[in-house]
């Protein structure tokens, strides 16, 4: 499967909204097609960012979506929510030991390269809304979608609570990412230098 043509397809049949045009075409010049969507967790190889939020899209559509939601709202969630990671990775080395010859060898693997450390969910929402208005269900949902993994979440907190009760968008939109990244995606963790 092509994830970028996929998520192109899906992306220009879904999203009609003013900006959506200026959006891809500003994700088209980015690292968004070909970076990873972790340094190790999941989907931790050349174009994994994208292969993930395709893969959070067809899981938030089979397990959530019905006649009375909107598609659109659906395709951008699932599809942008981890936008925040545009430009984020870098790939540096480490010497590794090759366990059959005794030899070190340099390995690459990704790094963290934070230019605009604003958050995780609110900086996709930032990013996002630079090229098209979000509605209130939406930007909450792509800022919530990390659930209690979020680290603004403190112990205590009402806030996320409070959201998911107002938002169910959000909790469907956090399932879908779970399912996605924990159960779908498990395997996809290498480094490709492609």
């Amino acid at each position: 499967m092509n994830y970028v043509d996929d998520f192109i397809e899906i992306y220009k049949k879904e999203i009609k909204r003013c900006g959506s045009s200026e959006l891809l075409a500003w994700l088209e010049t980015t690292d968004f097609f070909s970076a990873p969507a972790s340094t190790k967790y999941h989907c931790a190889c050349r174009g994994g960012l994208v292969q993930h939020c395709v893969t959070v899209y067809h899981t938030f559509m089979q397990r959530f979506f019905s006649e009375k939601d909107n598609r659109e709202s659906f395709a951008i969630c699932a599809l942008l929510h981890d936008v925040c990671k545009t430009n984020f990775y870098k790939i540096s080395s480490r010497n590794v030991k090759n366990e059959k010859t005794g030899e070190w060898e340099k390995k690459p693997f990704y790094t963290v390269d934070d230019a605009f450390p604003y958050g995780h969910g609110e900086k996709s929402v930032y990013i996002i809304e630079r090229f098209m208005k979000l509605k209130p269900e939406e930007a909450m949902a792509i800022r919530w979608h990390m659930g209690g993994f979020d680290d603004s979440v403190k112990a205590g907190s009402f806030a996320l609570s409070l959201a998911f009760e107002k938002y169910p968008l959000i909790v469907k939109l956090h399932i879908a990412d779970l399912e996605a990244t924990y159960l779908k995606e498990r395997g996809t963790s290498a480094v490709s230098s492609n």
